[in-house]
C-alpha cells in the first residue's frame, strides 16, 4: 500500500465527498438516502457525489466475511427497505471474494463525469445488496455499466483494462488507513465538516460474523440537512 496523500478532503461548493465500501451495509443505505433526498429535494443540479474508496479488505488485511454481511442485512434492512437486499441468492462459490475491481471502476468512471460515477457505484451496491450478483467478476460490472444508462461501457472498459484508476484506489486506501477517514461511510462537505455513518449510532451484540448490529437511534432526516449545506456551500 502506497503512502498516504496529503489531500484536502474539503470539496468545493456542490459536492460532497464519500469514503465507502460496496460491501458496508451502512454505506448502502447512505449511498440511497443520498440519492433519494438530492431527488425530492431537487438538488440533482445542485449537488454532486464524489464517491471515493475505504476498501475494507485492505483495511482488514482480509476479504469481508459473508456471515458478518448476512448477518445486517436484517436489521439495516429495516432502517432503510427501499434501498434494495436480500440475503445472499446465487451459488455459494458466486459470492464476490473481493470489491477492489468494483472500486476501481467506480473511480475510473470518474473520467467520464461525477454522475456516470455515482449511477455506476449506486448500481453496483444493488447488484450486490438486493441482486445477488459477483460484484467482483468483470463482466458483472460492465453489465451493471450498461445498465445504469449513464457510463460509456466501451470507456470504462479501457479504464480498466490499463488500470488508469488504481493509483487512485490506493492512494485512497493508505489515506483511509489514517486518522483522517474513519470509517465506511464518511462524508466531507464544503463548509470542512465531516460526517462519520451519518444518522446512526450503532453498536454490536457479539463479533463481527457471529453477532449482529444493535442500532441506538437513526436519523433520516440529517441527509436534508447534508444536501442543502452542500448546496449552499
Amino acid at each position: 500500500m502506497s503512502a498516504p496523500t496529503e489531500l484536502d478532503l474539503t470539496p468545493p461548493r456542490g459536492v460532497i465527498t464519500v469514503y465507502s465500501d460496496i460491501w458496508c451495509s451502512f454505506a448502502h443505505i447512505a449511498i440511497h438516502r443520498l440519492h433519494a433526498t438530492r431527488a425530492r429535494l431537487g438538488l440533482e443540479r445542485q449537488v454532486s457525489f464524489d464517491l471515493r474508496a475505504f476498501p475494507l479488505e485492505l483495511l482488514n488485511d482480509a476479504p469481508s466475511p459473508r456471515p458478518g454481511t448476512d448477518s445486517e442485512v436484517a436489521r439495516m434492512g429495516s432502517l432503510e427497505p427501499a434501498a434494495g437486499w436480500q440475503l445472499w441468492q446465487a451459488k455459494d462459490w458466486l459470492y464476490p471474494s473481493t470489491t477492489l475491481p468494483a472500486l476501481e471502476a467506480v473511480l475510473a468512471a470518474k473520467e467520464q463525469s461525477l454522475s456516470a460515477s455515482e449511477q455506476l457505484d449506486l448500481g453496483l451496491r444493488r447488484a450486490f445488496w438486493a441482486e445477488s450478483r459477483c460484484i467482483s467478476h468483470r463482466k458483472v460490472i460492465l453489465d451493471v455499466a450498461r445498465d445504469t444508462g449513464a457510463v460509456d461501457v466501451d470507456a470504462l472498459t479501457e479504464a480498466l483494462d490499463d488500470g488508469r484508476a488504481r493509483r487512485a484506489l490506493a492512494d485512497q486506501a493508505a489515506l483511509s488507513a489514517t486518522d483522517r477517514i474513519t470509517c465506511s461511510p464518511h462524508l466531507f462537505l464544503p463548509d470542512g465538516s465531516d460526517h462519520a455513518n451519518p444518522g446512526i449510532d450503532v453498536g454490536w451484540e457479539g463479533s463481527y460474523g457471529i453477532g449482529w448490529p444493535v442500532v441506538h437511534s437513526d436519523d433520516p432526516k440529517v441527509y436534508e440537512d447534508l444536501l442543502l449545506s452542500a448546496a449552499t456551500g
